[in-house]
């Protein structure tokens, strides 16, 4: 991953302090001060140590002279309390210090990660963000959230840049140091996601091996009888460390915290890199399983229904024999070159398969206020094989008193997928009740092939970014234009049946001025592009092809950093297109449009010692302005709730060093389920305790981790993918133990 900061001479490695910093200690001030405490904790990280024993470590260890060549990029330096980075990557801009970004970013660390005994990438991004809403569910057959009120495909999900690499529908989150959410439309900093996301973007860091080796066990138990274990490995080798190896192994299996749902994931990591004055490579290959047996799934409701009580929160609604699995493997490598001082080329190119089967319910409706609903089984399974590449040059001029930071790059992705299974299967259907479910027996899983796709995406960016005033002034200028190239074949024959070939180009721009050192303040416009739709044989266009429809974004905001503390706030609109064919015409078109304006407020850091914070406010009114209906116009858009606060705090205990307590909360509003605002789920509060306890055991360090989600085991309904409701999580216990040898 390309820092986007020059020069770049990379002779020194990654600081231990900036992937191992004590969130205990006061965060350096200014580049030297940083610098000088990345020689002192050359011994490991502070962070897993009692405090008096953390302070008499950086006294002991501070070495007589250090010589530093190498700026840290603000992506890899922890902000005050060591749960977010000082940045984050901003697509083909490189990586930006967040004060100096003009958009709405986050950048979660390792340490953030491992302290949330995270499980999938929702429990990292929705813990305290209140901008993604996650519906709460758990075991379902991917991940689900929204973020600023548009749903986020998890194809969309980029690793280091490159889409298509990470896990089709769930991506355990092991192998990363990072995980990154960039707010909001992106075609030109990224390119058009396959998979049509607008509301936010999601990269992923892979880890590399930091100067101290590194021998990590952890253990872990979860509700109710799930328990697992994780490998991390770093080493570095060479007489100036210049070859990296850091290696992931992760395994977890056992019965899950709702009835009769069992877990099982397993996962292995490899990250390579090697480093010169000039140089940098890395590569990055994984394996993983993810299976779920009984997995949660949606119901809807027949007409006229009103929405059920909840049944009780630890209920299987899906057959027990249901089961969902994916197989996800990965290879990616990377270069890049510092052709001078202030010019940087880099490549990168990614190649993956996915492998999935599912058999079970695939939708449900109750049918009446008693609970007895009826569910259609069906058996899916699809075969798909990516290979997604960006390459690129970044570089700097100054053209008399305006400096500039130049990119320019072009990214291709493709994908080959056969689709698999049967919507129904003859005499499988079965009716039950939402509180007394039984089941019949499975029906024989059998997956005739479907269908035959392919998907071609080609695109070109360029963007400057040009300095006043002494760098106070930032105005950022950009376009890319976007090729889409889809094909749909003759299953038994192979011949093309439909080809969608189609382009569109995208500006953008931003502005941002700092006030003070301290203060920033940004505007921008940036678009989003998705791939447009056929018209359906039933309409009188039939056949017509629509170019990819673009979603548009205005943002304006602030960004306050007092040192410890930080605060963003932001105010929005984002409105998107949507298809729908004209009841009175006939006529297929994208003359529908979704508008959300939100405002948002956010915060993160330490504000006084031992005491970390982060969450906000946030506000979005999801409007369809314009639909097939004169009645739908004005109304709420479905599954996502206008008001949402968040709260994630932790408090290391002055009487007992190494104690932290830590408690979680989410907030929100109703969400509407059917398009005339006519049913809803209330809105709801959830909460989350936990504790860690950072030792030594024979002069080892032990970290104990403990946490209870959801304390009063509240049943509450969540929209979900595909259906209107689904069961929300119950009460569950995690524990885990880690300790470095």
């Amino acid at each position: 991953m390309s820092s986007g900061r020059f020069p770049t001479p990379f002779l020194v490695p990654a600081s231990p302090w900036a992937r191992h910093r004590c969130p205990l200690a006061p965060r350096p001030r200014g580049a030297a001060a940083r610098q000088l405490l990345c020689a002192s904790l050359v011994a490991g990280p502070c962070a897993i140590l009692p405090v008096a024993q953390a302070q008499s470590a950086i006294e002991a260890q501070a070495l007589p002279a250090v010589t530093v060549s190498a700026e840290q990029g603000a992506a890899t330096v922890p902000y005050a309390g060591g749960q977010v980075t000082s940045g984050a990557r901003v697509g083909l801009l490189g990586e930006r210090d967040f004060m100096e970004t003009p958009f709405s970013a986050v950048s979660y660390t390792e340490q953030f990660i491992a302290d949330r005994q995270a499980k999938d990438l929702t429990d990292v991004i929705s813990a305290t963000d209140p901008t993604v809403f996650s519906n709460g569910v758990t075991g379902a057959w991917s991940e689900n959230y929204s973020i600023r009120g548009f749903a986020s495909s998890t194809t969309d999900t980029t690793v280091g840049g490159l889409f298509g690499m990470a896990g089709y529908y769930r991506t355990s989150p092991e192998m990363f140091e990072r995980v990154e959410v960039l707010k909001g439309p992106s075609a030109l900093l990224n390119g058009m996601p396959p998979g049509g996301s607008v509301g936010g973007a999601i990269n992923l860091v892979p880890k590399r091996a930091a100067d101290a080796p590194l021998t990590r066990l952890t253990a872990s138990y979860s509700s109710d009888a799930q328990w697992g274990a994780h490998v991390d490995l770093g080493r570095r080798f060479g007489e100036r460390r210049q070859f990296g190896i850091r290696l992931n192994g992760a395994y977890r299996d056992g019965e899950g915290a709702v009835r009769n749902q069992e877990k099982k994931v397993q996962l292995g990591a490899l990250g390579l890199d090697w480093r010169s004055d000039r140089v940098r490579l890395s590569a990055d290959l994984y394996s993983a399983q993810d299976r779920v047996d009984g997995p949660t799934r949606g119901i809807n409701l027949a007409p006229g229904l009103a929405v059920p009580r909840p049944p009780k929160s630890d209920t299987l609604i899906n057959p027990s024999w249901a089961f969902v699995e994916s197989r996800d493997k990965a290879a990616i490598v990377r270069a890049e070159v510092d052709l001078s001082d202030a010019l940087m080329a880099y490549a990168a190119v990614g190649r993956s398969q996915t492998d999935y089967q599912y058999n079970g319910a695939i939708s449900a409706q109750v049918l009446n206020a008693r609970g007895d609903y009826r569910t259609t089984i069906g058996q899916l399974a699809f075969e798909v094989e990516k290979t997604s590449a960006d390459v690129g040059l970044r570089g700097r001029l100054q053209t008399g008193p305006v400096k500039h930071q130049w990119a320019v790059n072009a990214t291709h992705y493709d994908h080959q997928q056969k689709d698999y299974g049967r919507r129904s299967v003859p005499g499988a259907d079965w009716t039950t009740n939402l509180y007394r479910p039984v089941w019949g027996a499975p029906a024989p899983f059998i997956t005739p092939l479907i269908s035959r796709t392919a998907l071609r995406m080609r695109s070109y960016g360029v963007a400057d970014t040009m300095s006043f005033a002494q760098d106070r002034v930032q105005l950022t200028l950009g376009a890319r234009r976007q090729q889409v190239v889809s094909d749909t074949f003759h299953t038994s024959t192979g011949v093309r049946t439909a080809r969608y070939d189609e382009g569109a180009t995208s500006p953008a721009a931003a502005l941002l001025f700092k006030a003070t050192q301290r203060l920033s303040v940004y505007a921008n416009y940036i678009e989003g592009l998705s791939q447009g739709a056929t018209a359906p044989v039933t309409a009188a266009n039939a056949g017509e092809v629509f170019a990819p429809y673009k979603t548009k974004q205005k943002e304006m905001g602030l960004k306050l950093d007092l040192g410890d503390f930080a605060h963003t706030f932001s105010v929005y609109e984002i409105e998107r297109p949507n298809s729908y064919t004209d009841p009175v015409t006939n006529v297929f078109s994208f003359g529908g449009e979704q508008r959300n304006r939100g405002v948002e407020w956010g915060f993160f850091g330490s504000p006084w010692r031992g005491v970390r914070l982060m969450g906000g406010v946030a506000y979005v009114q999801p409007r369809i302005t314009r639909a097939a209906s004169a009645a739908q116009e004005g109304r709420q858009a479905t599954g996502v709730p206008k008001l949402q606060g968040k709260l994630g705090a932790e408090w290391d205990v002055p009487a007992l060093p190494g104690l932290t307590l830590t408690g979680n909360a989410t907030a929100m509003s109703r969400q509407y389920i059917s398009a005339d605002n006519q049913l809803w789920v209330p809105g709801r509060t959830v909460f989350d305790v936990g504790a860690r306890y950072a030792t030594a055991v024979m002069n080892r360090p032990l970290t104990l981790r403990a946490s209870i989600t959801n304390v009063t085991d509240k049943a509450y309904w969540g929209m979900p993918l595909l259906s209107s409701l689904a069961l929300g999580a119950p009460r569950a216990i995690a524990l885990s133990a880690s300790m470095d040898f």
